[in-house]
């Protein structure tokens, strides 16, 4: 008995070392138990049973060994006892009692292993970002800590998105597989990584060992599996930048803003360059077709003048109203593109409308409109070349009149608002379509047979030069309002 017992306890003792031996722990209870026909053992088949299920998670593959462990008990007891009915009823009750433990047992085991899952689920989830699996920043934050507490030198790379070319920004599901892919692709070209984060959306930080080909392994992710997006990023080492490391946290995230910094500025150039081709492009487009149409017609003349010698007398006038015609819009186009001569001055705007009424008065007398001009009383003063000015407020001025086909009435109107001069020139014409308004300040558009379609767009750029604009309000069959908008000066 005590040699049963002794082997029992040995092997229970060494199992971790000698797994096997798990498989002849009943063989010594067994001869222990018989030998000292004690019925308090079955507290240790119990124990014996929990010790060899604990590794398995089902009942049906717990429950035959127990049962087997449970009728090896009940032979041996039934070896030293009377066998009688009350002994069958108790065999029958242990039986029924291992059932129930094993179910009990099996379900505390399960229920701590949710607990356990969740448990580390909670702690993945603080430390880890759920979408990519990499650390968030509190994780970035804690491998920085780790590995300058460990008082080793590291490199920190941080990098952005700034584009995602080829994808729709608006389907979430686009967004996750670029943010997914790309930190997969970071992971794999760092493996060596102390810890890959990724946090603020689209922002990834990578703490590395110091090593030396670190630009050229940057260089072969952006050029690789990174081709296509717009990535900026910084390199930073620690402690060579900084002795403590909030210090060193903050000079990196100031490097890699800079670095952000200057691609935007190079962007936005490529963007005001593009732009500033685009409308040079579009000018001489237009200015293409708008000459064509003038030379269309002189050289069909001239064709037809061959026939006739060659005498053009009686095209002449076409001729040279065609000519006419292209010298306008020669002379209106260079003036619009070319730079302007800075004349700008503080000058009273009372001053330039009463210029322009005196230019203007006897072409509305001469058309039967009325003209009339209304000014507020105190001195509006505006930083201005005159000229310029008054050019826009007479070309106005006489669209009004040409948008008038009866009599009708022209009225001006001077203003201020605060640091805003407003000049408002209001007829009562036949109005512009609401879908044309969006359009009339374009160059090349008209809707005059013998327009430029430069004269409006002439007017917005003076605006623009003196560091205002026009606008336009209209309602068909009622007319229309031109405001310029300037800023006052001192």
């Amino acid at each position: 008995m005590i040699c049963a017992g002794v082997l029992f306890v040995a092997t229970i003792y060494k199992e971790k070392q000698y797994p096997v031996l798990r498989n002849i722990h009943w063989i010594f209870l067994g001869i222990f138990h018989y030998f000292s026909e004690l019925n308090w053992c079955n507290m240790l088949y119990y124990l014996l049973i929990m010790s060899m299920i604990q590794d398995k998670q089902r009942v049906t593959q717990t429950l035959p060994i127990s049962m087997l462990i449970v009728f090896e008990y009940t032979v041996i007891r039934l070896s030293y006892v009377t066998i009688d009915t009350y002994n069958l009823l108790v065999s029958m009750f242990d039986m029924l009692t291992a059932i129930v433990i094993i179910f009990l047992y099996h379900t505390l085991i399960n229920s701590e292993a949710e607990k356990r899952k969740l448990r580390e689920k909670n702690d993945f989830l603080t430390l880890h970002d759920p979408l990519t699996g990499l650390l968030n920043y509190e994780g970035y934050m804690n491998v920085l800590k780790e590995t300058a507490d460990e008082q080793r030198s590291f490199l920190l790379i941080i990098m952005n998105i700034q584009n995602f070319n080829g994808f729709d920004q608006e389907v979430d599901d686009n967004w996750n597989h670029v943010i997914k892919a790309t930190g997969e692709s970071v992971s794999k070209q760092f493996a060596d990584a102390y810890g890959v984060s990724r946090y603020a959306g689209d922002r990834y930080a990578v703490v590395l060992p110091e090593i030396q080909n670190i630009e050229e392994r940057m260089v072969s992710l952006l050029s690789g599996e990174l081709r296509g997006l717009q990535v900026n990023y910084s390199i930073s080492l620690y402690p060579g930048m900084s002795e403590t490391l909030q210090h060193f946290i903050t000079v990196a995230e100031d490097s890699f803003f800079q670095q952000q910094r200057s691609k935007w500025l190079k962007n936005e150039e490529e963007v005001f360059r593009s732009e500033r081709l685009r409308a040079v492009g579009e000018l001489a487009a237009g200015m293409a077709h708008e000459i064509r149409n003038p030379l269309t017609a002189i050289r069909g003349f001239l064709q037809l003048s061959r026939g006739q010698a060659f005498n053009i007398a009686p095209w002449y006038e076409v001729i040279m109203g065609e000519v006419a015609r292209v010298t306008d819009l020669t002379a209106e186009f260079l003036q619009f593109s070319k730079p302007q001569a800075n004349h700008m001055k503080p000058e009273r705007v009372a001053h330039c409308l009463e210029r322009v009424m005196s230019l203007t008065e006897s072409d509305a007398a001469s058309r039967g409109h009325r003209i009339t001009l209304e000014m507020t009383g105190e001195p509006v003063v505006v930083n201005m070349d005159r000229d310029k000015i008054v050019q826009v407020l007479i070309n106005l001025i006489r669209n009004a009149f040409e948008a008038m086909e009866d009599p009708g009435e022209v009225h001006i109107d001077l203003l201020h608002d605060g640091d805003k001069a407003i000049i408002s020139i209001t007829d009562t014409g036949s109005g512009i379509p609401e879908n044309s308004l969006a359009t009339i300040f374009n160059p090349f558009y008209t809707t005059k047979e013998e327009g430029t379609g430069l004269g409006l767009a002439l007017c917005q750029k003076i605006a623009q030069d003196h560091h205002g604009r026009i606008t336009v309000r209209s309602k068909i069959g009622i007319g229309s309002t031109f405001t310029l908008h300037l800023p006052m000066g001192p």
